[in-house]
């Protein structure tokens, strides 16, 4: 299975008054790498999803080990784990080495703005996500110890 790996920094900002990353700010480092996943992947520069219309339809994060500023970038790796006609599952984990801090998941699905309603996955959207179809469902939401 093929992953992307996107090195996402960990600002000061992003800290709450508990001295750790907040989980708004996590669900923006997710947003950035799943850009950062179909904008430099995709063979003709964010073809694959973004030209055509996409919407978010749901996000799950499952906290592990609470992560806090620092000056070196979490790993944050990405793979498909659903394909359908009209929506993509895209499964993250957030990590330093072995160390995992999130798991998470996210749905979209294509959406024709022009019209209003959603739309079918194009020949080449299938393509590009299908390159990184991994573990099915969601693997990376499994209950694990903290």
């Amino acid at each position: 299975m093929t992953r992307h790996t996107y090195p996402c920094p960990v600002r000061w900002s992003d800290m709450d008054a508990y001295g750790v990353v907040n989980n708004v700010s996590l669900l923006r480092c997710l947003e950035e790498a799943r850009v950062d996943f179909i904008f430099r992947l995709a063979p003709t520069r964010g073809d694959a999803f973004f030209r055509g219309g996409s919407v978010v339809v749901e996000h799950r994060i499952r906290y592990l080990n609470q992560l806090v500023h620092r000056h070196e970038p979490v790993d944050i790796e990405m793979w498909v784990s659903g394909l359908t006609s009209a929506t993509v599952t895209v499964d993250y984990l957030i990590k330093d080495g072995e160390k995992v801090y999130a798991s998470a998941s996210t749905v979209m699905a294509a959406f024709d703005y022009g019209k209003g309603r959603p739309r079918r996955i194009s020949e080449a959207e299938h393509a590009f996500f299908e390159k990184y179809l991994g573990e099915p469902g969601r693997a990376s939401l499994a209950p694990s110890p903290v």
